[in-house]
């Protein structure tokens, strides 16, 4: 491996060229081995199995990626056990205290008038711009080139719904209102992701969001937020989660991602909306007999995780300066702006896969999920997310796992 840092036409590629499907496969959601390794036993001199590397990750006493395994069983027994001290019952297709309160709780944090719990947020997101596709009469919507409608959904809004994408922005940088001011076409929509997840995590400034919404409101544009992450927004804003979503007509939220809810989410707007919401969400076939369990989940988690947010950012901002100190590594952003940053080093994947094992092993720490090729040879990505998986180890014990990684090199 180089000791250099990469030029700024490498990075470029890294940043900015990145902008299909087949070339984004990903930071996997446990480390993915190698096309040779097989997923049960591994042979001697071969990499880990699936298995291996699944029960390493459980017994690891920190992490720098999102999603701890947990014990299923003892899971599901702890919501039961939560809702019997809340004194709650189950609901009936989404009618019931449990479920119709935490829609109520979840609008009013957001600043709306009502909320609609979602099995999905791609079923969430396709029922708004379906709504305002309708309503409105223009079928087109504007997006972010890496945005989930774009490249992971599997063509969803146009084979369902009839509708159209339009790509307004470059990959490198996120959404602004000269995108939408420059748009090559008439917008319905305008979906825009707050934070980034392929950029790393970034945001638009306090005044360019407010500059995109004032856009978005003087064209007769509708603005939808797809907040998955908006959770980790609020220490760079500096502002309560209603005031970031103030001048949105509609926003989406993840109970899974972050939160570590079971599932599901929720589409926040007007009442007459979400009414609306509610019937495409049966015609979506979402209408789930009960809907409890993924509702108590994220009910009883909420308000813990929202607390310790500002932490776990601040403690990205101290890792990743440690990891970028090395010049081997590429963090982005720079300086971070929420608890989820990538990282690009040279190194081979299989190389990484196994070190990562070896890592887990010796140090007990899980450094990172997966590793995705770049269009710069040699050169690979991974996504970290500090949350928990942090609270037992110290900053410097965290860097200092991750940096063994270059020894793979």
């Amino acid at each position: 491996m180089t000791s250099r840092q990469f030029s700024r036409g490498e990075f470029l590629a890294l940043t900015g060229l990145l902008s299909g499907s087949t070339l984004l496969r990903g930071t996997a959601e446990a480390a993915t081995p190698p096309p040779s390794a097989p997923a049960g036993r591994s042979e001697p001199g071969a990499g880990p199995s699936r298995e291996e590397m699944n029960k390493l990750r459980r017994d690891c006493r920190g992490s720098l990626a999102s999603g701890t395994p947990k014990d299923a069983g003892a899971e599901l027994v702890r919501i039961g056990q939560w809702m019997q001290r809340q004194g709650l019952s189950g609901d009936i297709y989404g009618q019931g205290e449990l479920v119709q309160s935490f829609e109520k709780r979840i609008a009013g944090l957001l600043g709306f008038e009502d909320g609609c719990f979602m099995p999905t947020g791609t079923m969430g997101q396709l029922i708004v711009l379906r709504l305002y596709a309708d309503a409105g009469g223009l079928r087109t919507f504007g997006v972010h080139p890496s945005s989930h409608h774009v490249l992971h959904e599997n063509d969803s809004h146009s084979v369902l719904h009839g509708l159209r994408d339009v790509i307004i922005s470059p990959w490198s940088r996120p959404l602004l209102a000269s995108d939408v001011l420059e748009a090559r076409e008439p917008l319905g929509t305008v979906s825009v992701e707050l934070p980034v997840r392929w950029l790393g995590g970034q945001l638009q400034t306090w005044e360019q969001l407010e500059e995109l919404k004032r856009t978005c409101r003087e064209k007769g544009v509708k603005l939808h937020m797809d907040g998955a992450r908006l959770w980790e927004c609020q220490p760079y804003y500096g502002r309560s989660l209603a005031d970031i979503c103030r001048g949105f007509d509609s926003v989406y939220v993840s109970f899974y991602k972050m939160v570590g809810a079971l599932g599901g989410a929720m589409v926040v707007g007007g009442k007459d909306f979400i009414s609306a919401a509610r019937t495409w969400r049966h015609r979506h076939g979402g209408n789930v007999f009960q809907m409890y369990p993924y509702v108590a989940s994220a009910a009883m988690r909420l308000d813990d995780v929202l607390a310790r947010i500002p932490e776990y950012v601040k403690r990205t901002k101290a890792v990743t300066e440690l990891l970028a100190a090395d010049s081997r590594i590429t963090v982005l952003p720079r300086p971070v702006q929420t608890n989820m940053f990538r990282v690009f080093l040279r190194a081979d994947p299989a190389a990484l896969y196994r070190q990562v094992a070896r890592i887990a092993r010796e140090d007990r720490i899980w450094v990172a999920n997966g590793f995705s090729q770049t269009r710069v040879p040699g050169v690979v990505e991974t996504e970290l997310q500090l949350g928990e998986g942090v609270s037992g180890i110290r900053d410097a014990e965290a860097a200092r796992a991750f940096l063994r990684l270059l020894e793979a090199a």
